[in-house]
């Protein structure tokens, strides 16, 4: 069998493919475990500083497998479907804690659980064809899925959020531009090179910055009030300021040239 992902090395940058396009990139058991395994890796190699996020075939993500998750010798219907669920929800969870900042470029059709993998995703380009639902509540399930509660009532506010995970409605791009989900449409020969060119600004920042601006970004999502948000990001600026990276920032701005940066 094919491998459900691809990984292309470039520099400091991975791009990470869905590679399912016969089966519309449909989330089955080996993929799932793939994107695992793939995320968990990220926190021990700080030699990969950015993700671009991307799927072969005309659709990024057209959700879960029903068929793809075979039966194991002594689940039930319970432990089957929670075996299936947690595993998709830990694909959530390791992208959202992994240092590296994930630029997703999403064609076509993303639902239900390929929704949720852009929500996970930092930073969101798509092309005029994309479209998204929240197409758990389709399937008899409820509409609040793999964090699409937690996430689209923050990216595109509570009623846009409500009008899809309530109704399973599909929102086309212009209308996921306007809202805010994602960053700029591109078209198909296009998308890759925007997200590449985000990237390569990124890689301008430190990597100790880098990382923690994302993680700081995360925590102050449910930040308790505005002070605690600032005592965070004072602690990070402070601590940042004692590595050798930010004083080579600083010889390099004077001397006006490109800082070289070292992770230290």
């Amino acid at each position: 069998m094919a491998d459900p992902i691809r990984i292309t090395s470039r520099g400091e940058v991975e791009m990470l493919t869905l590679c399912r396009p016969e089966a519309l990139n449909a989330m089955d058991e080996p993929m799932i475990l793939a994107l695992q395994h793939y995320f968990r890796s990220l926190a021990d190699r700080p030699e990969v500083r950015v993700v671009i996020f991307n799927a072969d075939g005309r659709a990024f993500c057209a959700g879960l497998d029903l068929k793809g998750w075979p039966p194991r010798e002594g689940d039930g219907a319970v432990h089957g479907g929670w075996r299936t669920q947690r595993a998709i929800a830990t694909v959530m969870q390791l992208m959202r804690n992994c240092p590296q900042p994930i630029i997703a470029c999403a064609q076509g059709a993303a639902c239900g659980g390929g929704m949720s993998l852009l929500l996970a995703s930092d930073v969101r380009y798509c092309t005029p064809d994309f479209r998204m639902n929240a197409a758990y509540i389709r399937i008899g399930l409820g509409g609040c899925d793999m964090g699409s509660s937690y996430f689209l009532p923050r990216l595109v506010g509570s009623s846009l959020a409500s009008e899809m995970i309530l109704s399973g409605r599909f929102v086309g791009a212009e209308r996921a531009l306007a809202a805010g989900f994602v960053s700029e449409i591109a078209g198909p020969d296009e998308i890759l090179g925007r997200a590449e060119a985000l990237a390569a600004d990124m890689l301008l920042a430190s990597p100790m910055g880098l990382r923690l601006s994302k993680d700081v970004l995360n925590r102050n999502i449910d930040a308790n009030g505005f002070e605690a948000a600032l005592a965070l990001e004072d602690r990070q600026q402070i601590m940042l300021s004692m590595t050798e990276d930010y004083a080579e920032a600083r010889r390099a701005f004077t001397e006006k040239r490109a800082p070289v940066f070292r992770d230290r």
